[in-house]
């Protein structure tokens, strides 16, 4: 753990040695988390056939875990400030591991979506992970610094976790064909293990609010994320004339005025709606919605566009599932380049100019898509710089929303830029499935006959990934020019 060494004024300031065990096995927690992320992906296909579904219903898995993880990333990390981070880590993970076991002997559909659904509690180990680490350093005057270099850690943790997912994924589906159970206990042995590491080795945080859970406005805001979450997606699904999936948006998002309204009068509430309007927090929690349109909704265009044959339709990459592989590793290598760099370049600049800055190379990374697509090298460099400034970003909004917070609400600030992400991808899925459907514009059509999408879709896709990334650098500027610096709030 020498990288978790910090020079101050000329000084060199060393992590205590139990901080730096928490991050040591805290990247165990995100190695895990990599796994799981990775693992499934190759397998899609023979999960589909062994369901005896379409590919198209794949969708729902990713559908149902979005609206799950929407619904429980606020709610953990507020009863993480409230009962103890590590509490309720241990608390997701035994529930990811059950729902880990219950994905690989789901005997039906149904029971699969169900258990893979509520895998969709990892989604908040790393908000958890951050308020933890950001808790036990406050009495430190570096914290917040120590904080940032091992958010950093833990997300190269975590794209190491979904290479090696990806690979152990694709070679064991190719060993055991006929034995996909087999394949499918990897991920929960893994989290498993991974709830025993977290046992025996991470202590609790040290500041706990205490108190009893805000149920009125749990009530009002699941309700609006499960609105709005079902109607994008079934929107997705349905197509963009679909009136009453408009209808659940719409009333989704009116139903967000008296939870805040609520939640202003409540003393303990849910959401610190006062502390999300300070000038160094709304910008963090806007740009983790933009930064998970591209994120969470471009990978999957990205693998369609490569695979499209050029020959048929006039663009595309033509290339085979092995060269897609690479492809996608290659932006997980600069997710993973991203985050080691995060922490070195605060250093010589602010958190906030690095922010900036990340976002910036998403917007150029996407946009660049415009003009150089028509090459495997061409699509290799745009994703490798979008890729770096996603992996700066990953880890830089948990820790930029601890810094802006509380330490009795680092939970539910880190909490929530998961939250805002996961509602980010889930438009983004709905936007980018219906451009690419060619049922966006009139005019979208790849050929008679063909089932490749429209070239002007993908046009769209990335255009939307460019400007979001914009939109944020732009929001960011806003954020007070010594936000997120060395010291913690008091």
């Amino acid at each position: 753990m020498a990288s978790l060494r910090t020079g101050l004024a000329g000084n060199t300031v060393r992590l205590a040695p139990t901080a730096t065990a928490i991050v040591g096995f805290l990247v165990l927690v995100e190695l895990t988390s990599g796994i799981l992320q990775g693992y499934y992906t190759p397998l899609l296909t023979d999960i589909a056939r062994f369901l005896g579904i379409h590919d198209a219903d794949v969708n729902w898995f990713e559908a149902a875990q979005l609206m799950v993880s929407a619904l429980v990333v606020p709610v953990l990390a507020k009863l993480g400030d409230m009962i103890g981070h590590r509490k309720v880590l241990l608390i997701s993970t035994a529930l990811t591991a059950a729902a880990s076991w219950g994905v690989a002997f789901a005997p039906n559909f149904w029971i699969f979506i169900i258990a893979w659904a509520l895998q969709g509690f990892y989604v908040v180990w790393l908000p958890l992970e951050i308020a933890l680490i950001y808790s036990r350093s406050h009495q430190r005057p570096d914290g917040a610094a120590l904080t940032r270099k091992s958010a950093g850690i833990l997300v190269a943790g975590l794209e190491v976790g979904v290479i090696a997912g990806a690979l152990a994924g694709g070679f064991l589906g190719g060993i055991f064909v006929d034995k996909l159970w087999l394949v499918l206990m990897i991920p929960a042995i893994a989290v498993t293990l991974c709830f025993f590491v977290i046992l025996f080795g991470v202590p609790e945080s040290e500041n706990r609010t205490g108190g009893k859970l805000d149920l009125m406005g749990l009530t009002l805001l699941s309700t609006g994320l499960l609105l709005i979450t079902a109607g994008l997606t079934f929107m997705r699904i349905n197509g963009p004339g679909t009136w009453w999936a408009w209808a659940a948006v719409v009333i989704g998002i009116a139903s967000l005025v008296p939870f805040t309204r609520y939640e202003l009068g409540h003393k303990d509430p849910l959401i610190d709606i006062r502390l999300l309007r300070q000038p160094s927090m709304w910008p963090v929690q806007l740009t983790a919605f933009l930064f998970g349109v591209s994120v969470l909704g471009a990978q999957a265009p990205l693998s369609t566009f490569a695979r499209t044959n050029p020959d048929e339709v006039g663009y595309g990459l033509g290339a085979s599932s092995g060269l897609v592989s690479i492809l996608i590793g290659v932006y997980v290598l600069g997710l993973l380049v991203g985050a080691l760099l995060y922490p070195l370049v605060t250093r010589w600049t602010t958190p906030r100019i690095t922010l900036m800055s990340a976002a910036f190379l998403v917007a150029v990374g996407y946009l660049l898509f415009l003009p150089f697509h028509g090459s495997m090298s061409q699509v290799l460099t745009n994703m490798a710089i979008a890729g770096i400034g996603s992996g700066a970003l990953v880890a830089a909004l948990p820790s930029a929303a601890a810094a802006a917070a509380p330490l009795t609400q680092t939970g539910m600030a880190t909490g929530l830029t998961n939250a805002t992400k996961t509602l980010g991808g889930a438009f983004a899925s709905c936007v980018f499935g219906i451009a690419l459907a060619g049922q966006a514009l009139g005019s979208l059509t790849a050929g008679a006959g063909s089932t490749a999408a429209p070239l002007e879709g993908y046009m769209l896709v990335w255009t939307i990934c460019g400007v979001t990334a914009l939109v944020a650098a732009v929001a960011l500027y806003f954020v007070p020019k010594l936000a997120f610096g060395p010291t913690l709030p008091h």
